[in-house]
């Protein structure tokens, strides 16, 4: 799979697994904006994040702990898709 490939599937799976749909199609979110915080246009919270940790596994076999961990890994479309990438190379 391309990285722009799954870029687009990551923002599919947010809008559609964090309630967005009636607030972003894919092509708003922008790779590098953050996805969670005040600075952050989609407004994600910790429900979200433990949502998304939950389809990450499902969909692409990776497990995310740890709030630290998380907040890492989960900050943007850019910050989840490098991480499923380096964990699939392993």
């Amino acid at each position: 799979m391309e990285l722009a490939e799954l870029k687009l599937q990551l923002k599919q799976l947010i809008i559609t697994e964090c309630d967005k749909e009636d607030d972003f199609e894919p092509a708003d979110i922008i790779d590098s904006e953050p996805l969670f915080g005040s600075q952050s246009r989609i407004n994600l919270d910790s429900l979200d994040a433990l949502q998304l940790s939950l389809v990450l596994k499902q969909h692409f076999g990776i497990k995310v702990e740890g709030s630290k961990e998380t907040r890492k890994h989960l900050q943007s479309i850019d910050t989840i898709a490098d991480f499923i990438v380096r964990e699939r190379e392993k």
